[in-house]
């Protein structure tokens, strides 16, 4: 399948990757430049930084061109009714305060910044990485609110905190410029799941709903067909050996799991926790309808406690993966070869 990006003349498309595509066939990858970035970022202070500046490209929108939902709407999973059971769901529960943020929404806005069970919290989704992240927003007696740069690294949404405009890298929770760089938030647990299967053990929960229904295309894919392209979009890293880029995988520390491998032998004993793998669950980064995709399956990553707790994991591509823990291990499923393709 290609890749299929939509357009949306009427508002912003996520990445806006048609024009950021044209843009780099023209003049290739935004070159890094503080001088230029000091106009729109007069508050961030250049001069510390953990990355070297030309790992960080634009992604197409300015600052705050994804705009964060920082006052989120709720209602009561019983009372949802356009969700389809297969559609996937960010799945937190902290302290008995149980929620859901579907992709169709974090699609469209990558960071909530939330409240839950008495904690500030960030749930954040990268579309072009799947990554679907939840931090604790607290940092050294502070609470950080986060928005978006509108940049990239290894594809990765590049955040900012809007207390110090310090940068952050989704991925990884760290800042990678400005007065807090070396810090890293902390990684709170949480579940992609299918939305049937959250209000089927959650139906007291609570859902995420848009503020203006109107405001997005809330439920489509600016990104068809792109979680089955040959390579991933504004990225031109090294990629895995002996894996699709765009491959999913499960990763605790240094360690990942391929989506493949999972679905041939539904659970992994990993040591200190267990992996386990069904199906059920749509792939948001597949169809035009994102309800529609293809069954990709749904991963829990649990302790052998009884009763079991979840433990902080991430579901990506293996190409991130690789980016991010170069030397790590992905435990592979059948053999791999690579095809053909290019980076727009």
């Amino acid at each position: 399948m290609s890749f299929r990006p939509k357009i949306r003349p009427f508002h912003h498309c996520g990445r806006c990757l048609f024009a950021a595509a044209l843009a780099l066939l023209v003049t290739g990858p935004a070159a890094a430049d503080p001088d230029r970035w000091k106009y729109a970022w007069p508050d961030t202070d250049f001069t510390k930084h953990s990355v070297d500046f030309r790992s960080i490209r634009s992604g197409g929108p300015p600052r705050d061109g994804i705009p964060s939902i920082d006052d989120p709407l709720f209602m009561p999973a019983l009372e949802v009714s356009d969700l389809l059971p297969q559609e996937a769901v960010i799945s937190l529960d902290i302290a008995g305060d149980v929620r859901a943020y579907p992709l169709r929404i974090l699609m469209w806005h990558e960071i909530v910044n939330d409240t839950v069970g008495g904690v500030p919290v960030a749930v954040t989704y990268c579309p072009l990485c799947n990554a679907a992240i939840v931090f604790d927003r607290r940092l050294d007696g502070q609470v950080l609110d986060f928005g978006t740069t509108g940049n990239l690294r290894n594809a990765d949404l590049v955040m900012y905190d809007r207390q110090t405009e310090s940068w952050w890298q989704q991925y990884t929770g760290d800042a990678i410029v400005g007065d807090l760089t070396g810090q890293t938030l902390t990684l709170r647990a949480s579940r992609l799941t299918a939305w049937g299967r959250f209000q089927a053990a959650h139906p007291d929960g609570r859902v995420l709903v848009p503020n203006d229904p109107r405001a997005r295309r809330y439920g489509m894919n600016p990104y068809v067909g792109y979680d089955t392209r040959p390579t991933p979009f504004l990225y031109n890293g090294e990629l895995p050996e002996g894996i699709a880029p765009l491959e999913r995988v499960v990763a605790v520390g240094d360690r990942a799991w391929s989506f493949e491998h999972l679905r041939a032998i539904r659970s992994v004993d990993a040591g200190d926790f267990v992996i386990t793998w069904e199906p059920g669950q749509a792939s948001a980064l597949d169809e035009d309808m994102v309800a529609m995709g293809r069954d990709v399956g749904n991963v829990t990553v649990q302790t052998k406690d009884d009763p079991p707790e979840d433990v902080p994991h991430h579901v990506t591509f293996a190409f991130v993966f690789h980016a991010f823990q170069p030397d790590a291990e992905i435990v592979l499923g059948a053999p791999f070869e690579r095809g053909g393709g290019d980076d727009v």
